[in-house]
């Protein structure tokens, strides 16, 4: 069974390129070799991110999320059975949320994902990842 996972989490300390390069280089391996696909958005000071793959491997990987130390604060929004994968190209995918992106800025002033429905939320990451600044692949 697909399931689709939806968190928003804050790092505990400073996010740098060097922090962020770390996550994906790891997690573009573990994911690749547990199946499991997504993205995840960036911002100062917020980490949104969707899993998506089996339900018992989603749930093991969110499991050690939760036990990571460079994460705090951290929030399920959502997990629903999906009959297939909206981010199957990635493994996992970088997509950097700036307060000055344009999108952002305009459209949604006022984004609280921990204010926000699990609708809201999803709908606003769809449009960041068709619109927003460009997404990194860590997939060769």
């Amino acid at each position: 069974m697909l399931v689709s996972l939806l968190y928003v989490s804050q790092p505990t300390g400073p996010v740098t390129t060097s922090v962020t390069s770390t996550i994906l280089k790891s997690s573009t391996l573990k994911n690749k070799n547990a199946d499991i696909s997504g993205v995840l958005c960036q911002g100062t000071g917020l980490y949104m991110q969707v899993l998506e793959g089996e339900r018992s491997k989603v749930n093991h990987l969110f499991c050690r999320i939760i036990g990571d130390s460079r994460h705090h604060n951290i929030e399920l929004l959502c997990m629903e059975e999906i009959k297939q994968r909206k981010f199957d190209q990635w493994s996992m995918a970088l997509v950097h949320l700036n307060a000055q992106d344009p999108m952002v800025k305009m459209n949604h002033p006022e984004f609280n994902p921990y204010a926000s429905t699990a609708k809201d939320a999803m709908n606003i990451l769809d449009e960041l990842v068709k619109t927003g600044w460009p997404i990194v692949s860590t997939d060769p």
